[in-house]
């Protein structure tokens, strides 16, 4: 996975914030509320990046690390969960819903597509992130 790696990530990410995008702007739907979500597509990988940077290295599983992996979790679910409940609340329609939604699975497939190109091994023994 190279250039056009890279590239299909920046398309996967566009198409995620273009679904949330519509979800705000379009004419039957028009309210912003659904742009919370971005707050967890930015809260989304910082556990991780804090336990990779206090992991020893080569071992498989620690604690720090499946803390890290139990708080992803819960910021993922919780992204999913926010639409759901703002529609549930009549705050936002469900079409906006459903386009928070798709957008969500997109941006989330985007961000794990980040971590599995980046966390690669090598063949020059470093690794790339």
């Amino acid at each position: 996975m190279s250039m056009k790696g890279l590239v299909l990530l920046a398309l996967t990410g566009s198409v995620s914030l273009t679904f949330l995008m519509l979800s705000c702007v379009l004419p039957q739907f028009g309210v912003y509320w659904p742009l919370f979500v971005l707050m967890f597509y930015f809260m989304a990988p910082i556990p991780i990046f804090i336990a990779r940077r206090f992991s020893d290295g080569d071992s498989v599983s620690t604690a720090c690390k499946e803390l890290a992996f139990f708080f992803t979790t819960g910021i993922v679910v919780s992204a999913f969960g926010l639409p759901v409940i703002l529609a549930r609340a009549g705050a936002i329609q469900w079409g906006a819903c459903a386009f928070v939604l798709a957008g969500n699975v997109v941006a989330f497939f985007t961000i794990l597509g980040f971590f599995m190109y980046f966390t690669q091994d090598s063949d020059y023994e470093f690794q790339r992130w």
